[in-house]
């Protein structure tokens, strides 16, 4: 009789899984086409009190200078990587060894997308594991064009500012697609901590971390396959 029971049980658990797997697929195929509605990262800084200004937009409708500043700030491999840079995951990890400190970042473009779409904020290895399954699965359905478009869209540019079309008129008082190079490196620049940051007027950081971005950017620019995301 508990055999039966045991059975029963897990029957009913294996299908809730099944059900879930099929769910997320499905939200993730959609989400190639779609944008999100919310995401958490957005509803918890609403709740927080940071407001909430957002505009999606097309991804023709971003200057191909910004592209090109959130790459060469944030992920300079992200044409080449499937989703992940073990260069310099290896790195941050012998960082920490050597200086037992907490890891320093190492997350790309693909995984910056998989958590602020699909999770939650927090450095738990659970998190981190869906993390890595949700970067899979984008990269494998989406697409470089895709991430990087919904990366330009929901990533927190300013407190309580989640894209680039907000940002650029937030601080810009113009829309994306008439961003220059250099404001596209200020934007971009504040990326790391964007409510410590300050972008407009720009703070220390900024005034030093731009220069740096607008070098790098000339250096990825013939790149052939950086050339293909900025069609």
């Amino acid at each position: 009789m508990a055999n039966k029971h045991v059975k029963k049980w897990l029957k009913r658990i294996w299908k809730f899984f099944l059900l879930l797997f099929v769910v997320q697929l499905a939200y993730v195929v959609v989400l190639k086409w779609v944008d999100p509605p919310i995401t958490v990262t957005q509803l918890s800084n609403w709740f927080r009190g940071y407001g909430l200004k957002r505009d999606y937009v097309d991804y023709r409708q971003m200057a191909p200078a910004v592209r090109l500043a959130v790459m060469s700030s944030e992920d300079q491999l992200f044409p080449h990587h499937n989703g992940f840079d073990l260069g310099s995951i290896k790195e941050a990890w012998l960082e920490k060894n050597k200086k037992r400190k907490q890891i320093r970042g190492a997350s790309t473009i693909s995984q910056q997308v998989a958590k602020n779409v699909f999770l939650w904020q927090g450095r738990s290895w659970f998190r981190k594991g869906l993390e890595v399954y949700f970067t899979f699965m984008i990269e494998l359905v989406w697409g470089k064009q895709r991430i990087l478009e919904m990366y330009l869209n929901v990533i927190e540019m300013g407190p309580g500012i989640f894209g680039v079309e907000a940002a650029s008129r937030s601080y810009f008082n113009k829309p994306a697609k008439k961003l220059t190079r250099r404001e596209a490196a200020m934007i971009a620049a504040c990326l790391p901590s964007p409510k410590k940051i300050r972008v407009k007027p720009p703070g220390d950081y900024v005034l030093r971390r731009v220069p740096q971005i607008l070098q790098q950017m000339d250096f990825l620019e013939p790149d052939e396959e950086i050339k293909k995301l900025l069609k």
